[in-house]
């Protein structure tokens, strides 16, 4: 009997409840894995619904629309003589599980209910299912009705098992419990299985993935095995971008690696492999004492073999070789990711382009460059021939097939999705118009250049007339209060005006639909709630609401060189401002003087808050270690008391914060990830007093040290 078999793993962009649609791509991938000569095929978790349903799975409809896409599957052609784990949530006992299904040749074989959930960051499983907490324990399930009549089968085994073919084992181990420190591929490995499936539906995160590849590799660098990994890849209808990445591992050595980021939507990766050289690598002295001692999964039987023998009659075949596992730099990521999850949005939302506020800055800079990006990617797409992508970029754009348009040029096909509009006032500068419009023209947006001081004095006068006041700008002798109010009349006004050009440029320029806002506020600035609550921060989504501004700076270098875009480097030489008070010979206004602190500073601040979990005490003393070179202790304690004072007085901001692409691990979006109050005590009255206590302490200790020396 032979030992070499082709397995198969994918990547899909499969969307929330678009039941019609995931089954049309697990199917695809299926169809491309047998094709490729695979005999395995796994699919991301919960393939069926797509992962992102939320509350959706808590719905009846959910659970008895997967049993009829699992029919079509059971009795579809692409499924014969196929061993394939598809993800869908099953109820057992009026218990809710997210579940694989392995089925072969119109049989099920076995559910096997996820065993730890991923309960924390974006993630609440807990809220929609129950873990399974009967190890290597099963029970029957009776299956549904229109089920039987396909399988012929009415109970079936659900529960913690393994499948046994003719020639080897195969186990399953689902996302969040690969990153358990008791991880499930332990007890499989030491049992026999030399197969593990890992269905996950992970999300990106800025430098994120070498944590997960390097979970991989580990699950079989000491036990060896078979290491599948399928992912969702794409916008599944929310904040995340589910970023693929397949994978297939031997030994702890990578050996097929699919794509992070592609706009396609499905993408099958497969990989020849000799199962002697997982025996061989398990042949250790300690391993076998481990494994004769360890409990036993019940194998389930499948009527199949892997392997069957034609591979071995050919030569020239040769088991997949080892390669490097491939990462992105961060700069790549940003404009990858962001790029494919606005073209998703854009695309299933029916609109026709995007529209965005161009300041002159670097945010609104930022967002446009990955637009750009996204528009790039679509014309590589379609060069390839992708269909999908052609099909979408005909609707976006109001073209039909009659018209044989093919996107072919990045500017051109920009031309005709993206608008800009710069809207100046008094208070702003020649140079952010200039580098507005000239940026516009390297991208080819379409793009409006306005001035609205006529519609801001419109709303103060009408201010003055009701109230007999009128506000005057501090820079003119008014007061903070009438400052402040007086930049977010401009501010406001932007996010109006947004949205009116949003709903009528496409009918202005004769082409049916209307367009999403783009919003370009950066974590860092949402986190200190350093922006009007209803300015243009205010939008439909936001690319860039998870990324720093350091991140956000370094990408735009990158994009200078990689995407031939020379008219970035003005960007990044300027100082970041947000020009809502008018310029004098002795003020101009600038973000970081505003803020009183700097953008590298609100970064560190952010991931002491979010990832460390430090309250203002445990953060003011980490930053005395960490500062203490380049602050004093007082310096260090007043910054940490001004963070927390102006982050707690504009939690307020993240309740009505425009969902934006989650990128980072310290994001403060309030509705799904960071969950705190928005009304606090600003005070911190017994916080800062310890804090103020330390400094006393440590300050006497300092000047003693002084003194010995």
């Amino acid at each position: 009997m032979g030992h070499l078999i082709t397995v198969a793993t994918c990547s899909l962009n499969q969307w929330a409840l678009d039941f019609k649609g995931n089954l049309a791509r697990t199917l695809e991938s299926i169809r491309i894995a047998k094709e490729r000569g695979a005999t395995l095929r796994i699919g991301p978790e919960l393939e069926i619904t797509g992962y992102g349903c939320a509350d959706h799975f808590l719905e009846g409809d959910t659970y008895l629309h997967s049993w009829e896409v699992l029919g079509q599957i059971l009795t579809s052609k692409e499924a014969e003589g196929m061993l394939l784990d598809i993800g869908m949530p099953v109820m057992h006992k009026n218990v809710k599980y997210n579940c694989r299904i392995i089925i072969q040749d119109c049989k099920i074989l076995l559910i096997r209910p996820k065993m730890f959930m991923a309960n924390d960051g974006n993630y609440r499983e807990l809220r929609w299912f129950t873990p399974w907490a009967k190890q290597r324990t099963t029970e029957e399930y009776y299956l549904p009705r229109m089920i039987q009549k396909i399988t012929g089968q009415i109970t079936i085994p659900i529960g913690d098992a393994v499948i046994a073919t003719h020639d080897t084992c195969i186990g399953v181990e689902m996302c969040e419990e690969l990153f358990t420190p008791n991880s499930p591929h332990i007890g499989l490995s030491l049992d026999g299985v030399e197969i593990i499936t890992n269905s996950s539906g992970s999300h990106h995160e800025l430098r994120k993935l070498h944590t997960r590849v390097e979970l991989i590799k580990e699950a079989t660098l000491k036990s060896g095995g078979i290491y599948l990994y399928a992912n969702q890849q794409g916008c599944d209808g929310d904040r995340l971008y589910y970023d693929g990445c397949a994978l297939i591992l031997v030994n702890g050595e990578v050996v097929a690696q699919g794509s992070q980021f592609s706009i396609g939507d499905v993408e099958v990766v497969t990989a020849t492999i000799d199962l002697e050289d997982i025996r061989s690598f398990r042949s250790t002295c300690s391993r076998g004492i481990q494994a004769a001692s360890s409990p036993s999964y019940r194998r389930i039987q499948a009527n199949m073999a892997l392997s069957d023998g034609r591979l071995e009659d050919n030569p020239a075949i040769l088991p997949t070789i080892v390669k490097p596992a491939f990462y992105h730099t961060p700069e790549e990521e940003i404009s990858l990711g962001p790029a494919c999850w606005l073209w998703d949005y854009l695309r299933r939302s029916k609109t026709s382009g995007f529209f965005l506020p161009l300041s002159g800055g670097i945010d609104s800079c930022a967002t446009a460059t990955i637009v750009a990006s996204m528009c790039r990617l679509v014309v590589k797409s379609c060069a390839k021939g992708d269909k999908q992508t052609i099909a979408d970029a005909r609707q976006v754009t109001g073209e039909t097939a009659e018209t044989g348009y093919i996107p072919t040029d990045p500017q051109e096909f920009a031309s005709r999705i993206f608008h800009t509009c710069y809207m100046g006032t008094k208070n702003s500068s020649n140079d952010t118009r200039a580098r507005a419009k000239e940026l516009a023209e390297s991208i080819g947006s379409y793009h409006v250049d306005l001035n609205m001081d006529t519609v801001v004095a419109a709303l103060q006068a009408l201010f003055t007339l009701v109230t007999g006041k009128t506000p005057a700008f501090r820079a003119h002798g008014g007061s903070n209060v009438e400052n402040l109010a007086l930049q977010n009349i401009q501010a406001r006004l932007r996010m109006v005006i947004a949205y009116i050009f949003a709903q009528l440029l496409p009918w202005v320029r004769g082409r049916p639909g209307s367009l999403l806002v783009l919003g370009s506020a950066n974590v860092d600035e949402c986190l200190r709630g350093y922006f009007t609550k209803y300015d243009c921060s205010s939008a439909d989504i936001n690319p860039i609401g998870g990324i720093s501004k350091s991140d956000l700076r370094r990408f735009i270098a990158y994009a200078q060189l990689a995407f031939n875009m020379p008219i970035l480097e003005s960007f990044l030489d300027a100082t970041p401002t947000a020009e809502l008070e008018p310029i004098t010979e002795n003020y101009v206004q600038a973000d970081e003087v505003d803020m009183g602190m700097t953008y590298d500073e609100l970064t560190e601040f952010g991931r002491l808050r979010k990832v460390y979990k430090c309250g203002p005490y445990s953060m003011f003393t980490k930053l005395v270690h960490l500062w203490s070179d380049k602050l004093e202790v007082s310096e260090i304690a007043v910054k940490v008391k001004r963070f927390f004072f102006y982050y707690s007085i504009n939690r307020h901001k993240m309740t009505t914060l425009t969902p934006a692409y989650h990128a980072e691990s310290y994001s403060p979006d309030d509705n799904r990830f960071d969950l705190r109050p928005f009304l606090y005590n600003a005070s911190w009255s017994w916080q800062f007093e310890k804090i103020d206590r330390t400094v006393l302490v440590l300050e006497k200790e300092q000047e003693e040290l002084k003194r010995h020396k």
